[in-house]
C-alpha cells in the first residue's frame, strides 16, 4: 500500500475591498495547496499594495498570520496559525468565504468570495480581471481614500497640489491587468509548507 496523494483544487476567488464605492476587485485563480504567506504575497501582487504593513486572513473564528512570538509576551495578542505552515486546504474546506486584513492602522478589509472549486491545471496563480487602481498606501484607510478622491476632483481646493504631489501618479479609474498579471505569476513559487498544527 502507497500513500495516496490528494490533488490540489483550483479555487477561483473574487477579492472586493471592503468599504469602497465604485468597488475595486481582483479575480484570481489560486491552488489550495498554496500556504497562506503565498497566498498574502499574491493579493499584494493582484492588489497593487506594496506590502508595507502587517496582515491576517480571518475564516471564521480561525485567524492566520505571521505567527512570530509576540515580544510584549504570551497573551497580549489572539493566538494566529502560521501563514508559513498553513495551506488553505488546511482552513478554507468548504468555506465559500473568508477575508484578509492589511495595514491595521488604515484597516483595509478585503472580501474574500470562493467560486465553484475546480480540478487544479497545473498553471498556478493567475489574475483574471479586476477592475479600478488600489488605493495609494497610508492613505487612511476608507475614509481617507474617499477623501483623497474629493480631493483630487477638485483642483480648486487649497490642499489639492500637495495631495496630487503626494499622490504621484496615482489615477483611480486605471488598472493595469496585464502588469498586475505579471506580478501575480512572480509573486510565488509552489512548495510543499511545513505540516501545520491545528488545535
Amino acid at each position: 500500500m502507497g500513500m495516496e496523494q490528494i490533488s490540489a483544487k483550483l479555487l477561483p476567488l473574487r477579492i472586493t475591498l471592503s468599504n469602497i464605492d465604485p468597488p475595486i476587485w481582483r479575480r484570481l485563480l489560486v491552488t489550495d495547496d498554496l500556504t497562506f504567506a503565498q497566498l498574502h504575497k499574491v493579493i499584494q501582487a493582484a492588489m497593487g499594495w506594496e506590502d508595507y504593513h502587517m496582515h491576517e486572513f480571518e475564516a471564521g473564528k480561525v485567524r492566520v498570520g505571521d505567527a512570530t512570538p509576540d515580544p510584549f509576551g504570551p497573551g497580549s495578542v489572539p493566538r494566529l496559525l502560521s501563514e508559513k505552515k498553513t495551506r488553505l486546504s488546511d482552513v478554507l474546506g468548504n468555506r465559500r468565504k473568508f477575508r484578509y486584513w492589511y495595514d491595521f492602522g488604515d484597516d483595509w478589509w478585503h472580501e474574500i468570495a470562493i467560486e465553484k472549486r475546480l480540478p487544479d491545471d497545473g498553471l498556478g496563480p493567475r489574475l483574471l480581471a479586476g477592475e479600478r487602481a488600489c488605493p495609494p498606501e497610508d492613505c487612511g484607510g476608507p475614509w481617507g481614500y474617499a477623501n483623497l478622491l474629493e480631493i483630487l476632483a477638485d483642483p480648486g481646493r487649497p490642499e489639492y497640489e500637495e495631495l496630487r504631489e503626494w499622490a504621484g501618479d496615482f489615477e483611480p479609474e486605471r488598472f493595469d491587468l496585464e502588469a498586475a498579471a505579471k506580478a501575480v505569476q512572480k509573486s510565488v513559487r509552489r512548495k510543499k509548507p511545513e505540516k501545520a498544527k491545528i488545535k
